[in-house]
């Protein structure tokens, strides 16, 4: 099993920034892809970043050139830097580790980040 604990969300004002970290534990094998998404209510849960073990990374295109997404290998540690936020990015947030093993993606409880205008 793998467990994800996320942490660094909150409340900030439009054009203010914040960092999200998630560390993964348990059974986790080497080749993984680690990533963030968010929900709001009433939608889907969709894809904001990911990055591979070897640091390829995917972003949505609403993020793009404002969120930075990274790892830490040895920590097995995902963060999400998120700059200029807008009002729009208000969700929750839920780390994602998707195994390269089995191909079985484990979640995070999810973080709040609400951008006020």
């Amino acid at each position: 099993q793998v467990q994800l604990v996320e942490s660094g969300g909150g409340l900030v004002q439009a054009g203010g920034s914040l960092r999200l970290s998630c560390v993964a534990s348990g059974k986790i094998f080497i080749i993984n892809t680690m990533g963030w998404y968010r929900q709001v209510p009433g939608k889907q849960r969709e894809l904001v970043a990911a990055i591979t073990q070897g640091n390829s990374t995917n972003y949505a295109d609403s993020v793009k050139g404002r969120f930075t997404v990274s790892r830490d290998n040895a920590k097995n540690t995902v963060y999400l830097q998120m700059n200029s936020l807008k009002p729009e990015d208000t969700a929750v947030y839920y780390c994602n580790l998707l195994s390269g093993f089995d191909r079985r993606n484990y979640w995070g409880q999810g973080t709040q980040v609400t951008v006020s205008s």
